[in-house]
């Protein structure tokens, strides 16, 4: 039996839901535990029928709200739950835009007075009780049964899980430690083939030791000069310096949905009709603001301003309840006179073009378009904007095939001849994050899981 505390007392409630189709056969999961000692004081969790998962997700705040309201009605409760979405809507940072969420939202206000609750997001893997409790529940749907405290294991778990964390969070200390004597280390490396060695036995230590090796671990996040030279503040490189070991500023990169343009491959950048999204470009908006919703880990939304990139980042906006904000920089590159042109089109009307802008960066095209070295500077300039306004913070960046690719470019340390190397579907989703220590590391690269 779950003990009852003295009045006044704090707790803490954690809380889930999901959605198994979002919407689908939905259910939550919610646990109230004593912060001091994190006993179980009580769980709560049901099969909902068919919901989103932020539907499950309100359902199981309400739920843990209740339940702490029946153990005390005058604590103090701390809400701790994986979808940021719920945490920034019921803290009053973000609006309340879907008709289906202000009701809930409402409801959970009411149950305690907001001097009680407060609100913080938790990582995902920080949330396995509630979670596993949301499972127990639509497992249960699926059998045509309820759930039933007396069969479930959440808690038992949860415990099994605590016991290994703690080896877990010893393994991340000796990583901690790893870096910081490879930082000492590095600086008595010599230049010749002996720093060659040493740099790749590092590197296997780090892996040992449970460290994520960057994808940038060679990058500089310099632009690009007008003389196609690479300049600017160039980071020490690597896990050999006195490495960040604080949250990134991670840009998730969504190329727009399709439009008339994209099934032919013509060239459409910003100096030409400016097209709206297509039929199927407009599915493949809803399709990836699905997939955001179910994650829940996007806390801003960045748009070019260009049509095609504030359609989609709209729909991506609507199911988040958030707002878009513009950022010139994002925008595609001017094609000049190749625009709306397929590729054979310009070979056969500007071959010498094409061919100077194919071999060099500082090439543009025919017309008064931008060259790749221009659109670099450009784009890192935004970048740095957005790194400064969004420090440790997750942000969709809405654009298009070129600021995409010249931003994992640039992250990558590489040459610009690699912008043809790279393929971007529509309504693509690519990672980078951006480490204060001016690390750079690619995370993913044209996703299309999300579509299919």
């Amino acid at each position: 039996m779950p003990s009852v505390p003295a009045a006044g007392r704090q707790f803490v409630v954690e809380a889930d839901g999901g959605s198994r189709g979002n919407p689908g056969p939905a259910g939550y999961g919610a646990v109230v535990l004593d912060p001091a000692t994190g006993e179980t004081l009580a769980e709560a969790a049901e099969f909902i029928g068919v919901a989103t998962n932020n539907v499950a997700e309100y359902k199981g705040l309400i739920a843990g709200l209740r339940a702490a309201r029946e153990l005390d009605p005058s604590a103090s409760v701390r809400v701790r739950m994986d979808s940021k979405l719920v945490v920034e809507q019921m803290s009053g940072r973000w609006k309340i835009k879907h008709p289906d969420m202000r009701p809930l939202a409402a409801e959970a206000a009411r149950i305690l007075p907001s001097s009680q609750v407060s609100y913080e997001w938790i990582p995902r893997e920080r949330n396995k009780h509630a979670d596993r409790l949301a499972n127990e529940a639509m497992d249960a749907g699926k059998r045509g049964e309820r759930w039933s405290p007396s069969r479930s294991t959440a808690d038992l778990s949860s415990a099994a899980d605590a016991s290994a964390a703690r080896v877990v969070g010893d393994a991340a200390a000796g990583a901690a430690r790893a870096r910081a004597a490879l930082a000492g280390a590095g600086a008595g490396m010599g230049a010749g083939s002996g720093s060659r060695a040493g740099a790749g036995a590092d590197t296997g230590a780090l892996v040992s030791a449970g460290v994520p090796v960057a994808a940038g671990v060679a990058a500089s996040t310099s632009a690009t000069s007008a003389q196609g030279t690479e300049v600017g503040s160039a980071p020490s490189v690597g896990w050999g310096t006195s490495a960040d070991l604080g949250a990134p500023a991670t840009f998730v990169l969504l190329r727009h949905g399709e439009t008339a343009l994209t099934p032919s491959k013509r060239f459409s950048g910003s100096g030409g009709s400016d097209p709206e999204l297509s039929a199927v470009g407009r599915g493949q908006a809803e399709r990836a603001a699905a997939a955001f919703a179910e994650r829940g880990t996007i806390e801003a939304i960045v748009s070019s301003p260009l049509r095609r990139c504030r359609e989609t980042a709209a729909a991506v906006a609507a199911r988040l309840g958030l707002d878009v904000h513009i950022e010139e920089g994002l925008r595609e590159t001017d094609f000049g006179a190749w625009e709306g042109l397929t590729f054979g089109e310009v070979r056969e009307r500007y071959p010498d073009d094409l061919d100077a802008w194919l071999g060099s960066a500082k090439a543009a095209p025919t017309g008064g378009g931008e060259s790749f070295a221009t659109v670099a500077r450009r784009v890192a300039a935004a970048r740095d904007r957005l790194i400064a306004a969004y420090p440790r913070r997750t942000v969709l960046a809405v654009t298009h095939v070129t600021p995409i690719k010249t931003l994992v470019r640039l992250a990558l340390g590489a040459p610009p001849e690699s912008l043809f190397r790279m393929e971007l579907s529509a309504a693509s989703i690519s990672a980078v994050a951006y480490y204060a220590d001016g690390n750079a590391s690619v995370r993913v690269l044209n996703d299309t899981g999300h579509l299919r």
